[in-house]
């Protein structure tokens, strides 16, 4: 065996959304391998151990590596929300031998890892998901979820809220293109056929039709910046609810300027990047300064397990993570 292929590495997950991303790094930052499939929540797509278990198997394989030289697996599974989740999270990453120890945890810490460096902050998650995380000062990880807060900011929310509002009418000649654009996803051609699909339940399964509401977003995101009264309305709303979760997290910091980044589809859309800042820029008690992420979501996990094995996060280790495209923002 040579000496490549004896080397340990790190497997980093980000699980969250529609697809599971999976890295293979060796202890020195030089990423050996990225894969991604289908998605890892068991809430949203039924093949989600088979996706995983295929992401983790299909990275290794092109890392050159086997399993049982994995020196850790971190991983960030959207819907790991309690105690209660870890049977069901815990079976997606037993891969037989894989035999190294994990760190299973919910896709928003993975991201702020990224994102953040670990470093005080929030990191709002909304895409297919909607979550908010907070490390403060004395790192303590808070989320929006402990509050019994959510914003209904997810890409399935918007999509629902933006055929409620047209179904009942509260539509002008502004949301003209949004209104045919909605009915040619769903293969319609008049209003008075989407309203007979509504009262049918749109589609029997829950998974599809979340999935397909899901879709539609981009559409609502898009029609916002172009005008569109009614997206506007339904994307206001879900920027108001973000902002809400946002303040009440920044509560919990004793600083007064408390950094705050994004990931998701929904909230880095255009709109909601021009709309969140200038709406947390016009509350009170805390000054909220948006950051870029520095890292993915999965270089996150990989950041998680190189602290995990003791690792130090040098500038050598952090530019040779830089240098895959998959690590980036």
């Amino acid at each position: 065996m040579t000496a490549l292929t004896t080397e340990r590495f790190l497997l980093g997950m980000d699980g969250g959304g529609t697809h599971t991303r999976v890295l293979a790094a060796d202890l020195a930052g030089n990423v050996l391998a990225y894969t991604e499939k289908g998605a890892s929540s068991i809430h949203k797509d039924d093949e989600a151990k088979e996706n995983v278990h295929a992401a983790i198997r299909e990275a290794v394989e092109q890392a050159g590596r086997s399993l049982e030289q994995a020196a850790s697996l971190t991983a960030g599974m959207a819907g790991y929300d309690s105690e209660s989740d870890l049977p069901w999270v815990r079976e997606l990453t037993d891969v037989e031998g894989l035999s190294c120890p994990r760190q299973l945890v919910n896709d928003a810490v993975v991201a702020h890892s990224g994102a953040l460096l670990s470093e005080p902050g929030i990191m709002v998650i909304s895409g297919t998901g909607s979550i908010i995380l907070a490390v403060t000062d004395d790192n303590r990880h808070i989320r929006n979820y402990d509050l019994h807060h959510y914003a209904s900011s997810a890409a399935r929310f918007l999509a629902y809220d933006a055929t409620y509002e047209a179904l009942a009418g509260n539509t002008d000649e502004s949301d003209a293109d949004l209104v045919r654009g909605m009915l040619e996803h769903w293969g319609l051609e008049t209003l008075e056929s989407y309203s007979e699909l509504a009262c049918a339940g749109f589609l029997p399964d829950t998974k599809a039709r979340n999935k397909k509401f899901g879709e539609l977003a981009p559409l609502i995101t898009s029609e916002a910046s172009r005008g569109s009264r009614l997206a506007r309305t339904v994307c206001d709303r879900a920027v108001h609810q973000i902002s809400v979760g946002t303040r009440l997290l920044g509560s919990y910091f004793k600083r007064e300027t408390v950094y705050v980044a994004a990931a998701g589809s929904v909230v880095n859309s255009p709109y909601f990047r021009q709309k969140l800042p200038e709406k947390l820029s016009a509350g009170n008690h805390k000054t909220y300064r948006w950051q870029p992420p520095a890292f993915s979501p999965a270089a996150g996990a990989l950041l998680m397990g190189y602290r995990s094995l003791g690792i130090p996060l040098t500038e050598e280790l952090l530019d040779n993570l830089r240098r895959h495209p998959a690590c980036r923002c």
